[in-house]
């Protein structure tokens, strides 16, 4: 009893050593969406032993954005193992992160659960109205240029490049049919099996008719090319005149290939007379048996010097329609090319090589920031920045009709879009009175804003802006995904956003560009040294 009593103790001992082994921890209870908190998981052990800490993607609901290395902090004879975790959620709400395994010597573990609270943003539209549009300002337009007839043109020379080609190869297709002629049975028997394999009779279940086209192209072949009444022959007397033609040719055919090709003969008129339903590989192998026959036959025939000469000067015509053929492919491709390298050159020359790489291709980072750049004045209150490209106003009529009562006008200025290589949007925002708002929770709106743009997946750091002319504000910065739709792959982007704010005026920024750009980097910081307020007008 005492020896059960012992056991017991030192079982329960054990337990509670090995318990206390392992810890885990949170460094926050709360975060808002799509900010960062940390999970950390504490291993006691010896030198000796093996440790196995949890991997994956997400712990629950909860996303893991990074699994850092793991620490190692030495006490006396013991080791402490630490492993940290970033984790996120993108939804508000309380998560759970469950009872995790970590594996000591093949031991298993578990860590405690713990509870997370994600907080939903709050928006107060009363003091943070950031989204509407003023009344369009009039302004002098150049006249409207006549770039719809270059359109036209542009297709009219597309589609007569596309016409040429395939007025050349219709043109190209009906001389070969009326020139298409085999040189030799031989050429000719192989054509019509490869043809007879592209109907796919023995897949549409066909075997008859694939078995009576095969044995007629085969005796067909070898009553042109060894001169005996194979058409007409049964399959014995066909082997028979067979056998008797290769005596008096002195052809060298092997008797074991023609007795192969006598069962064939065989297997065909039981499939046509007695509806026998032979195996798949079965007829491959016939089919081969065939095919192999015919060249030991074709390679056996006796032929006289002009027979020879005949055959080479037709194999010498064959190859020369093959070379015409390619060179009226290539005179066909290289026509409707040269035709849409021209149009293109003629657009570009016409409405200019920016034009197009503004509205079509795109200009690259490395480019934007070598380039001259423009300093402009937008919105109200006047922000004045210098950028490498013009910001386009846009407008949101519903925006626009539902401004509120304390705003006075709203206007945002755009170049690029979400997926692009870089992209800006700027927003001001004039007031009634004097309403300065509150920086943090304009970040926050900012934030569901870039989730309008296409963002997924914010990560979200947060920090002070300070320019070289003292001009200071909040940023917030991190990355996302989103979907680019041209590549239809997910790309990760990075951003940066900017809010400033005086008394009766605040404007935003964002920029976002691809990840690890240092160019877009670089524009960045040049166009934000370059920020100038005016004062809100009253």
């Amino acid at each position: 009893m005492k020896k059960k009593l012992y056991l017991y103790i030192a079982l329960l001992f054990g337990f509670l050593s090995f318990a206390q082994q392992i810890s885990s921890s949170i460094d926050s209870t709360q975060i808002k969406i799509g900010s960062q908190f940390n999970l950390t998981i504490k291993a006691k052990v010896n030198a000796k032993d093996k440790v196995v800490f949890p991997a994956g993607k997400f712990f629950g609901a909860l996303e893991i954005l990074e699994s850092y290395p793991i620490d190692t902090v030495k006490n006396d004879n013991q080791y402490e193992l630490i492993k940290k975790y970033g984790l996120t959620q993108f939804d508000s709400g309380r998560y759970v992160i469950p009872k995790l395994l970590v594996k000591i010597n093949q031991k298993e573990f578990r860590t405690d659960s713990l509870s997370i609270l994600v907080n939903d943003v709050k928006v107060d539209t009363t003091k943070q109205q950031m989204y509407d549009i003023k009344d369009i300002i009039a302004t002098e337009e150049k006249p409207m240029s006549e770039w719809w007839k270059l359109l036209i043109l542009l297709v009219l020379i597309i589609a007569s490049g596309f016409a040429s080609y395939f007025i050349i190869k219709r043109l190209q297709k009906e001389k070969e049919q009326k020139e298409e002629f085999f040189a030799s049975p031989i050429e000719k028997a192989i054509a019509y099996l490869q043809n007879l394999d592209k109907k796919q009779l023995v897949q549409r279940g066909d075997v008859k008719e694939y078995y009576s086209e095969m044995t007629d192209i085969t005796r067909t072949y070898i009553e042109e090319s060894v001169h005996i009444p194979a058409m007409e022959s049964t399959s014995s007397e066909l082997i028979e005149s067979l056998k008797k033609a290769i005596k008096d040719k002195k052809m060298f055919v092997n008797r074991e290939d023609l007795e192969k090709f006598s069962r064939v003969l065989e297997n065909s008129d039981l499939v046509k007379f007695a509806k026998s339903q032979p195996m798949l590989f079965e007829i491959e192998t016939d089919k081969k048996i065939i095919d192999k026959f015919l060249l030991i036959i074709d390679k056996a025939l006796p032929r006289t010097e002009d027979q020879a000469a005949i055959l080479f000067a037709e194999e010498v015509r064959k190859k020369e329609m093959q070379k015409q053929k390619f060179k009226r492919l290539v005179m066909s491709i290289g026509i409707s090319m040269f035709l849409l390298v021209a149009s293109v050159v003629i657009f570009a020359y016409t409405v200019g090589f920016d034009f197009i790489k503004d509205n079509y291709i795109g200009h690259s980072t490395e480019e934007l920031l070598e380039k001259e750049w423009i300093t402009s004045e937008y919105g109200e209150p006047a922000i004045i920045i210098s950028s490498p490209k013009v910001l386009k106003r846009t407008i949101d009529e519903k925006i626009q009709n539902n401004l509120p009562e304390n705003v006075k006008s709203t206007s945002r200025f755009i170049y690029g879009s979400i997926t692009d290589d870089f992209s800006i949007v700027l927003i001001t925002t004039a007031y009634k009175d004097t309403t300065k708002i509150d920086l943090d929770l304009a970040l926050e709106v900012d934030l569901k804003e870039l989730e309008k743009f296409g963002a997924k997946n914010i990560i979200v750091k947060t920090g002070e802006f300070e320019n070289v002319k003292g001009l200071s504000g909040k940023k917030a910065y991190g990355t996302f995904k989103a979907f680019d739709p041209d590549s239809e792959e997910v790309i990760k982007m990075q951003y940066d956003i900017m809010v400033l704010s005086q008394p009766g005026g605040a404007q935003e920024f964002f920029f976002m560009y691809r990840e690890e750009d240092e160019h877009a980097k670089q524009i960045i910081e040049k166009i934000q040294n370059s920020i100038e307020l005016r004062k809100a007008k009253k």
